[in-house]
């Protein structure tokens, strides 16, 4: 059968255990799955962009929901200025105090980025960032039903089919069944990442830029 919405997952999960009595679990394998995807994976599909303003003289702003890691960060100044990590000891150390101006690194301490320098004035940052997938239970509950869906889902079914079923073996201990489906997500987690970091880099010839541009 296909799979392209939560509700025929569930179904697929269930066909593939075969078994009929972990209707209420079914939710839970999938749900873990998911966290294990937005550990390793790191697809196009999950970035995400997201614009705020600075407030003068305030060094913190909070990260957007559902972060997981960052991919770029600058200040739309003119000309942009591109913003670096620095571990939060480097920060302390060299942006510890009050100075302020146009931020040129940043750490980031609990769920917040810390600017240095301070920034002086209201300034419009763009972080591109790496989100969670949409949680496809959650996304269930907000419509009113199973037929919902997510980027992974539509892209890599098996993938979920894989993740969800390496979740539900240990739970009826059926111990020599894990190896076989972690070898299958584990391909298949290999070859879509594969096939992402090929598209991103495919086309044009890898050149070499230097201070001055590109040589």
């Amino acid at each position: 059968m296909a799979i392209s919405d939560y509700g025929e997952l569930k179904t697929a999960v269930a066909n593939w255990l075969d078994r009929d009595d972990l209707e209420d679990r079914i939710p839970e394998f999938i749900s873990l799955a998911e966290a294990r995807f937005n550990r390793v994976l790191r697809l196009r599909s999950m970035e995400a962009k997201s614009t705020a303003s600075t407030v003068g003289g305030q060094r913190n702003l909070a990260l957007p929901g559902g972060y997981i890691q960052m991919r770029n960060f600058q200040v739309n100044s003119s000309p942009l200025t591109t913003l670096s990590y620095v571990t939060p000891e480097i920060y302390d150390r060299v942006w510890g105090g009050s100075t302020s101006g146009t931020p040129k690194f940043y750490t980031i301490l609990a769920n917040e980025v810390s600017f240095g320098p301070i920034p002086a004035s209201v300034m419009t940052v763009e972080m591109l960032y790496y989100k969670k997938f949409d949680n496809l239970s959650v996304l269930a509950v907000a419509a009113g039903n199973d037929q919902v869906d997510n980027l992974l889902l539509t892209d890599s079914p098996d993938v979920y089919l894989y993740g969800s079923m390496l979740e539900a073996e240990p739970f009826i201990m059926n111990d020599e069944r894990v190896p076989l489906w972690a070898t299958a997500l584990e391909r298949a987690v290999s070859d879509l990442q594969e096939q992402d970091n090929k598209d991103r880099h495919s086309g044009s010839a890898l050149r070499v830029m230097n201070t001055s541009g590109y040589v």
